[in-house]
């Protein structure tokens, strides 16, 4: 007889490691040591393209 596989709900559910409480605990330890937060406008990235565009190649291109 094959065995049954166990659900998911029955397995024993750990608690998050980062809560809400912690997150904004660490917010105001990281204010009160002199920290800073920027607020970012929406859309904008942090990344910096200086490389050009990549092209790819799929397959050989044939000989001439």
């Amino acid at each position: 007889m094959a065995k049954k596989a166990s659900s998911s709900s029955s397995r024993k559910q750990t608690a998050p490691l980062e809560t809400s409480e912690s997150i904004e605990a660490q917010v105001q330890a990281f204010l009160e040591k002199g920290g800073e937060i920027e607020q970012v406008p929406k859309g904008v990235s942090g990344q910096t393209n200086t490389s050009g565009p990549k092209h790819i190649t799929l397959g050989k291109k044939p000989r001439s």
